[in-house]
């Protein structure tokens, strides 16, 4: 979904950069009080760092001037929620326009809005509603990895549509060819991207327990009515 360097006009890649410039200054924000709060959550801040990163770099050719790949912004956003995932996602961008030729820093802002911004933000939404109704932790986990990447190509899909205008149906008509094409690779990648979230998930769950349940994402647990008993007689 990177859009590729030069590729879209001029007076787009400047609009898309100006629509993501506030995100990206409230996440640096939003990044710079968690670390300074909770210095302990930076090995947890890199690892959903290099989550997206590693994902992310996995391109698979698509529609011209784009390619499919998982994001692996769901993580991110699940744990240290949205904002500072646009930090984690801008940094992405920009190392992958700058080493692997992958998007380009014309096309920065534009893909910002799509991966960086679109995509956790809609993840995480899908997350907490789950939640809300007190759907299983891995399922939420697994719908919000799905839906991060999937709106994130909907959204690459609007972009080119609104650059690229079919010459006879226009917006629409562009918006359907580039939106079908894309959905015969990111479907599935998808669906695999947000098994393999919930496999990390599992994996966090046993080995950070503490910081999970610090960031809300585990419960803390409710003492028993027995415990709560005998703490009060011991008074």
């Amino acid at each position: 979904m990177h859009i590729a360097e030069g590729f879209l006009p001029p007076a787009h890649a400047v609009a898309w950069g100006v629509a993501s410039a506030p995100f990206v200054v409230h996440g640096v924000r939003s990044l710079t009080r968690e670390v300074k709060e909770h210095p302990e959550s930076t090995l947890l801040l890199g690892a959903s760092g290099a989550f997206t990163f590693v994902l992310s770099a996995l391109k698979l050719p698509s529609v011209t001037g784009s390619c499919s790949h998982p994001t692996g912004t769901g993580l991110g956003a699940i744990l240290f929620r949205p904002p500072i995932m646009v930090v984690l996602g801008t940094i992405t961008l920009l190392f992958q326009a700058l080493l692997l030729a992958h998007g380009g820093l014309t096309t920065l802002g534009a893909n910002v809005f799509s991966m960086a911004i679109v995509g956790p933000w809609a993840g995480y939404a899908i997350y907490k509603l789950l939640r809300r109704f007190d759907v299983p932790l891995m399922v939420a986990v697994f719908f919000g990895a799905f839906l991060a990447d999937l709106s994130t190509y909907c959204v690459t899909s609007v972009q080119l549509a609104l650059a690229f205008p079919d010459p006879s149906s226009g917006f629409l008509g562009a918006l359907g060819k580039f939106g079908s094409i894309f959905a015969v690779t990111q479907i599935p990648l998808a669906v695999s991207e947000g098994l393999l979230t919930v496999l990390v998930m599992r994996l966090l769950v046993q080995s950070s327990k503490g910081e999970l349940t610090r960031l809300g994402v585990l419960l803390a647990k409710k003492q028993s009515r027995t415990e709560t008993e005998t703490e009060a007689v011991a008074r």
